[in-house]
């Protein structure tokens, strides 16, 4: 499992990329569903959406945004991915990346305390001064993007490869 889920935004390609972890829970000692697939979807065919379910017993009341990515022009949901564990929280994240997407770095609002490392767990909540919240999350693998992907989210590209 990765250290973290990045997710890019690229506003000149209009395009997001994800470098989602997934893994099967019908079977967690197989190997086949698991592992890392970085993957990139055009951001006009996104939409987030909020759920909250109630677990009976001691799971209680639990909150979930995903991103839903559907085929263009069509509502057909194609995938869902994991963007926040928090409907409040990830309805601030999703403004921001929308503000972002729309118009540009100039509409993001200005962050009172940046933290130290851009790439760090973010609100590590009761822990403020602990890296990682879990220890094991040390010797997880760093985000490696594949490299023709890499320069992609990174780049604004030239005029033949902008939509």
């Amino acid at each position: 499992m990765p250290r973290n889920e990045p997710v890019r935004f690229n506003r000149v390609r209009r395009k997001v990329y994800f470098y989602q972890y997934r893994f099967d829970q019908l079977r967690p000692f197989g190997r086949k569903g698991w592992g890392v697939k970085p993957i990139c979807y055009h951001w006009d065919d996104l939409t987030a959406e909020a759920y909250r379910t109630y677990v009976p017993g001691h799971g209680g009341l639990q909150e979930k945004v995903m991103i839903s990515v559907s085929v263009p022009g069509t509502k057909k949901i194609i995938d869902r991915l994991f963007f926040f564990d928090d409907i409040d929280l990830g309805e601030v994240h999703w403004s921001i990346a929308r503000a972002y997407m729309n118009d540009g770095p100039s509409a993001l609002p200005r962050f009172v305390h940046p933290p130290r490392d851009w790439n760090d767990f973010p609100n590590p909540g009761p822990w403020e001064n602990a890296t990682h919240r879990n220890p094991f999350d040390r010797l997880a693998p760093k985000v490696k993007w594949p490299p023709e992907m890499d320069l992609e989210s990174r780049t604004a590209g030239t005029a033949e490869h902008l939509p």
